[in-house]
């Protein structure tokens, strides 16, 4: 089949990216020729939040990429859209996750949609985002509008699709497959050596661009606990933040955790994920609010043990007491977790667990799930 991917790529960075590459990846085995379209502009750079939207890696030259898509100029949506139209696809896959590119994503879809063979599947990772604006009222309507299917990657984002989908169109739940892509798992000594981490301290691992509703805060606070300073545990937090690092450097110095602490703030790029992810000994997620999250799939790729909140759809992907903890987003739970994993040594049986459950977000189920609502 033709297919286009309509979203980021290189030489942008982060998760979308690496979603909509692997994505194609899959694809191009399957034997589909796949183009993707990403932007020539992605956000103006008022609107983004980190030192840089752009990647260090080299292009990947095994993917047909095409920067052609302005995310604020409603010509060039016309003009893109008329352009694809024209080369009469069969699929045409539209990722999304933000309201700011409702505009520009649906107008495109609008035009591909008339030559009246090409089907659009939203790829929904995030309907509603975590810190909803006005704008999550305005815009996610029009892109829904314009898509003829939809793939979601939680369960809870199938409810905010139905809730703004007026027309009951197809819609099918697709969890989030294993990244893949980041290296092989290092021995831990390795690992450590390589980071100028000490070998008889274990890690634990907060991994990820830092905003509010990943509540980091709430990890650093578990730490203060009696119970975790007096073990010899250190938290890695490795990622940029997203927004004022005061907030959490005050809440180390007020707890005295200076040495408990380390910070890597910094995009960590793609060929050294495996040496934070290999040092580790459980993966924490203390989000106050999600959807799904592809820091769960690298640590079932890595085969960790998770500990996540029980907001959106984490507590799908990780099963309570088997692969990991589902907790509250509350620091006393989370500290709880944390000492209930380490005071009954359950990695062995958990990294076993997670062996077993990782087969199930295979890049095949996600290919299948896209191609069969695209052909009923």
């Amino acid at each position: 089949m033709k297919i286009v991917i309509i979203g980021t790529a290189h030489p942008y960075r982060g998760g979308i990216t690496a979603f909509n590459e692997r994505l194609a990846r899959q694809l191009i085995k399957e034997e589909h020729k796949v183009d993707i379209y990403t932007f020539t502009l992605q956000y103006p750079n008022f609107l983004f939040p980190g030192k840089t939207q752009f990647s260090k890696e080299i292009v990947p030259k095994d993917l047909k990429i095409t920067r052609k898509v302005s995310s604020i100029n409603p010509l060039n949506w016309i003009k893109v859209g008329i352009e694809i139209r024209k080369k009469n696809p069969d699929i045409v896959i539209i990722p999304y996750w933000m309201s700011f590119f409702a505009p520009c994503l649906g107008t495109i879809a609008a035009q591909i949609k008339k030559n009246k063979h090409t089907k659009i599947v939203g790829l929904v990772h995030n309907m509603i985002p975590h810190e909803p604006s006005l704008l999550d009222k305005i815009f996610p309507p029009y892109y829904v509008k314009n898509v003829d299917f939809f793939v979601s990657l939680s369960e809870s984002v199938l409810v905010d699709i139905k809730k703004l989908d007026k027309k009951n169109k197809p819609k099918a739940f697709s969890p989030h497959p294993i990244y893949d892509h980041y290296g092989d798992l290092l021995p831990k000594i390795e690992a450590k050596k390589a980071l100028n981490l000490d070998n008889g301290i274990n890690y634990v691992l907060f991994f990820g661009f830092i905003r509010a509703y990943k509540g980091l805060d709430l990890l650093l606070e578990a730490f203060a606990d009696e119970r975790l300073k007096q073990r010899p545990i250190k938290l890695l937090v490795a990622g940029e933040f997203y927004e004022d690092e005061t907030t959490y450097l005050e809440i180390i110095k007020k707890n005295h955790l200076e040495d408990k602490i380390l910070l890597f703030n910094e995009f960590i790029p793609d060929n050294r994920v495996n040496i934070f992810f290999s040092a580790c000994d459980l993966v924490v997620q203390p989000y106050k609010a999600a959807t799904q999250s592809g820091v769960t799939q690298i640590a079932y790729y890595f085969e960790k043990p998770m500990i996540v909140t029980n907001v959106g759809g984490l507590a799908e992907i990780v099963p309570n007491g088997k692969c990991g903890f589902v907790v509250k987003p509350d620091a006393k739970e989370i500290a709880n977790a944390i000492t209930h994993y380490y005071n009954n040594g359950y990695e062995s049986e958990f990294v076993e667990n997670c062996k077993t459950e990782k087969k199930k977000y295979d890049w095949k189920n996600m290919t299948e799930s896209i191609l069969k609502i695209g052909n009923p």
